[in-house]
Parts: C-alpha cells; sequence; structure tokens
C-alpha cells in the first residue's frame, strides 16, 4: 500500500486567522494623524521695517551685486568689490563691538564671534544654482557667519 502524505492545513489557518485579528486589532491603535501648525498668510497692510544692522546681497537678473542699497559691487563672476565691502563693515562692527543680540554677554565664544556678521542673499527664481553659490561662497570669504538664504515670495 503506497499511502500518500498529506499535510493537515487546518491548524495553520487557524493561526493565518488569529494573526489576521491581532493585525487588524493592531492597526488603528498606530498613529495616523501628522499634526502641523500652518501660517497664517501674513497682513499686507503694514510692513516691517530691516534692522538697521542687517545686511542683505542682491543678485540681480544681470549678474550683479548689491549690498542693501549700495550698487556696483561686482559681478557674480567677480565678487572682489563685495568682498572688500563686508570685510569694511564687519571690521567696523568689531571696532565698535556691535555684538549679535544675545551674544554680549555669553562667555563662551571669543569676541570675534560675537560680531553681528548675518548676511541675507536674496536671488530672483531665474538665476541659476551655481552663480547662488559663488556669491555664497564670495560672502563666506568675507567672514560672514550665518548664512541665509531670503525668500520673498513661494509662488
Amino acid at each position: 500500500m503506497n499511502n500518500k502524505p498529506n499535510i493537515n492545513v487546518t491548524p495553520l489557518i487557524d493561526v493565518l486567522l488569529v494573526l489576521l485579528i491581532i493585525f487588524m486589532v493592531i492597526t488603528p491603535a498606530k498613529p495616523t494623524d501628522f499634526k502641523t501648525k500652518i501660517p497664517s498668510e501674513p497682513q499686507l497692510t503694514s510692513k516691517a521695517d530691516a534692522a538697521p544692522d542687517t545686511l542683505v546681497v542682491t543678485l540681480d537678473s544681470d549678474s550683479t551685486l548689491r549690498l542693501n542699497n549700495e550698487k556696483n559691487l561686482g559681478t557674480i563672476q567677480e565678487p572682489a568689490k563685495l568682498i572688500e565691502r563686508l570685510s569694511t563693515v564687519f571690521a567696523a562692527r568689531a571696532e565698535n563691538r556691535a555684538f549679535r543680540e544675545g551674544a554680549e554677554f555669553r562667555t563662551d565664544l571669543t569676541e570675534a564671534e560675537k560680531i553681528q556678521k548675518t548676511v541675507f542673499i536674496k536671488a530672483p527664481r531665474s538665476i541659476d544654482y551655481g552663480s547662488v553659490v559663488k556669491v555664497i561662497d564670495a560672502v563666506k570669504q568675507a567672514g560672514a557667519s550665518p548664512i541665509s538664504l531670503q525668500i520673498d515670495d513661494l509662488n
């Protein structure tokens, strides 16, 4: 007599159903919400004035550079005038002890690290990424820290 061995699958199906029920019970307990706070749309009625010590390097579409309202500070390919001007500003701030907000009483920073050297870089969307990086590099050479990108329009 040749009896073919057969596998009894009934206990396997019972185990499978128990696992299915466990996963069905656990699934709703997992956190599915991602709570965020979305900022409200700014009111256009009042425009905030920039702080007097704010430095904004603007890249114009013709690849010229400006520092706040000063024009003719070189181009993206030749930023030497911009570097020189920023270095002069930082030296004057060091001489006048123009510290960053909250840094004047910190003992863990050197005198040079306390100086306000924040620079914002503003560029139109038509300027390529490589040009913006060249300007960031030039601003770093002048001694700026931190360097931030200014975003006016997120559309």
